[in-house]
């Protein structure tokens, strides 16, 4: 069996990317991503495309993007919502597990 080795970098709300960056990652135009920033999908820090900065879950929401649009061609509007309707379930998730957690102990 052959083992392989890969390597990565980790990414959180402390990495920044440049939209160049977010556009490598995700192979895709600086337009879509201009489209998911007024959409209100990705939320940049800076004024123009050109100064944006994205934080790396930017990255996951970019990439939770292009999926809704490829796989269930759910439009830009609808993919805002389904991503945020997603975090929420996440959210509300993550505090039952931590409530039932406390009433365990």
């Amino acid at each position: 069996m052959t083992q392989k080795t890969l390597t990565g970098d980790l990414l959180d709300d402390r990495t920044e990317l440049t939209t160049a960056e977010l556009t490598r990652a995700c192979s895709t135009s600086i337009e879509w991503v201009i489209e998911l920033v007024h959409e209100g999908v990705l939320e940049p820090v800076g004024q123009q495309p050109q100064q944006w900065r994205f934080s790396g879950t930017s990255l996951k929401r970019a990439h939770a993007a292009m999926r809704l649009q490829h796989d269930l061609k759910i439009n830009l509007a609808g993919v805002a919502l389904a991503l945020d309707l997603i975090e929420e379930i996440e959210t509300m998730r993550e505090r039952l597990r931590r409530f039932e957690k406390d009433e365990g102990t």
